[in-house]
């Protein structure tokens, strides 16, 4: 079921202590109080996946109610603290809708004695969590010989002091699951490099964002580089499907 907003079109695009519709920068001034990295592609992007429905004015302005505005903020909560699927967030938000009780997963965190480095309160918090080799074969359930063999062909890369990024558990994980269908190492080298290709096209966006003084905006490159990664991901997936549809 597909949100259908409460009130009417209206002419605000400030804050409205009465309730009246305001405009997406207003709404973007808004979340950016509890969700400090959301931007205006965010709320589009939101609302292209069919989980908020604003009114349009008839020159084609968006118009957000407060009912959209708290729909918004739920998705994206459920994003940063449950880390749900946009599919399973929608079918949360309309279960709510119908009021139904929704029971959510328990705050997505990386346990401690998984992850190394996870500091103590008051401590400084990484950029970037980091496991060690015997914490990537445990978390995705390899052994030694083949994580040596994906490292040979440098689909898991490791850090100088021998740690890995989280996301190399995700790596690994899918590496094996492509091997269960015949694709080799070797086969996946080619992932690889439209990967990092991908990646570069993605810095040349975001890079003079990241050379900013302000932090704001240097935050705001972070944002947009994980957006565009998405959309990238997103893109790379229609075009495998094309693809194999226009094979005979």
């Amino acid at each position: 079921m597909r949100h259908t907003p409460k009130g009417g079109a209206g002419d605000s695009g400030t804050a409205s202590s009465d309730g009246r519709p305001v405009s997406i920068g207003t709404v973007l001034n808004q979340l950016r109080e509890e969700f400090p990295e959301v931007t205006i592609s965010k709320i589009r992007f939101l609302e292209a996946e069919g989980l908020v429905e604003p009114k349009r004015t008839p020159s084609g302005y968006r118009k957000f109610t407060p009912a959209d505005v708290e729909r918004l903020a739920n998705v994206l909560r459920m994003q940063r603290d449950h880390y749900l699927p946009l599919k399973v967030i929608r079918e949360h938000l309309d279960a709510i809708e119908r009021g139904e009780q929704v029971a959510l997963p328990a705050p997505a965190a990386p346990a401690r004695d998984l992850i190394e480095g996870v500091p103590e309160a008051g401590e400084d918090t990484p950029t970037a969590a980091r496991i060690g080799r015997a914490e990537l074969l445990a978390a995705a359930e390899v052994d030694e010989a083949a994580l040596a063999d994906w490292e040979s062909y440098g689909l898991i890369v490791p850090h100088a002091d021998g740690g890995y990024d989280i996301e190399a558990v995700t790596v690994a994980k899918l590496v094996a699951d492509l091997g269960g269908f015949g694709l080799e190492p070797r086969h996946l080298r080619v992932v690889k490099a439209a990967a990092e290709r991908e990646a570069g096209l993605v810095e040349q966006v975001v890079a003079p964002l990241r050379r900013h003084r302000n932090p704001q905006t240097r935050a705001h490159a972070e944002a947009t580089a994980r957006e565009l990664a998405t959309l990238s991901v997103r893109l790379h997936a229609a075009l495998v499907q094309s693809a194999l549809r226009g094979r005979p």
